[in-house]
Parts: structure tokens; C-alpha cells; sequence
């Protein structure tokens, strides 16, 4: 007697519980960075207790755009700015490459995702910071070195 609506109010809760749920799965998201830059610094390893260790950069990318109207450029024509990225590379295999061989004024190309967190400074004041999460790392030849 009670088991068939038992069963019905079960029913439509599982149905409307599974929809929910793999409306979630199927919602699909991008978090993906490309840079090509110079190091500006010697990578350090960093390893946090009970955590895994990490090599951490800076790398600098630049843009360059022409300011004024006149078709010739000229030194005074052309503004540049320098943004300034902190890579982490956390994969064990990409993490040692990156720590042995990322030098300072290295020409690379980093891909990765971003990170936002918080942190604690020696102050315990709580800071916010950007990372790139380093995926890939591909080294480019630096032909102002080679020439000399």
C-alpha cells in the first residue's frame, strides 16, 4: 500500500538529484596562459613543509605599440611595457629541468594557468598573489649570446 508512492517520491528525488549533478559535469571552463619573455631571475626551489617542492621565476613579457600618427617609426614613436609574470612549476620532471636549466635573461615560452592566492607576510598581513602554473616550458635560442 505505502511502497508505491514510497518509490515515486524516491524516484523524482534521484531524477532531480542526477540532473543537478551532471548538468555540473557537463559545463566545461578554460584556464589556459601562453607567455614568451625573458627570466629575470635565477630560479629558486622552494619546499613548504609537508608540501611538495616547487621552482619558482619571474619572467618578463613586453608590448610594444606605436604612439603619435606619423607612418615612420622613430625612436620616440614607439612606447613599451613591461609586465611582470611569477612562474611556478610544481611537476616533478619540468620542475628539476626548470631549476637546472631557466637562467637569468633566458629567452623561454611558458604555458600554464593561472592561480590566484593569498598568503601570509612576515608581518602576518595577508597578501594576494598571482602565479602562472607552469605546464610546459620550451627554451628558445638566445642569438644575441650566440654571437658573442
Amino acid at each position: 500500500m505505502f511502497r508505491r508512492p514510497v518509490l515515486q517520491v524516491f524516484h523524482k528525488f534521484v531524477r532531480h538529484e542526477s540532473e543537478a549533478v551532471s548538468s555540473l559535469v557537463l559545463e566545461r571552463s578554460l584556464n589556459r596562459v601562453q607567455l614568451l619573455g625573458r627570466v629575470g631571475q635565477d630560479p629558486v626551489m622552494r619546499q613548504v613543509e609537508g608540501k611538495n617542492p616547487v621552482t619558482i621565476f619571474s619572467l618578463a613579457t613586453n608590448e610594444m605599440w606605436k604612439s603619435g600618427e606619423s607612418e615612420a617609426y622613430q625612436m620616440g614613436d614607439v612606447s613599451q611595457k613591461t609586465t611582470w609574470h611569477r612562474i611556478s612549476v610544481f611537476r616533478p620532471g619540468l620542475r628539476d629541468v626548470a631549476y637546472q636549466y631557466v637562467k637569468k635573461g633566458s629567452r623561454i615560452y611558458v604555458e600554464g594557468k593561472v592561480d590566484y592566492g593569498e598568503y601570509m607576510d612576515k608581518n602576518n598581513v595577508r597578501r594576494q598573489a598571482t602565479t602562472i602554473i607552469a605546464d610546459n616550458i620550451i627554451f628558445l635560442s638566445d642569438q644575441t649570446k650566440e654571437k658573442a
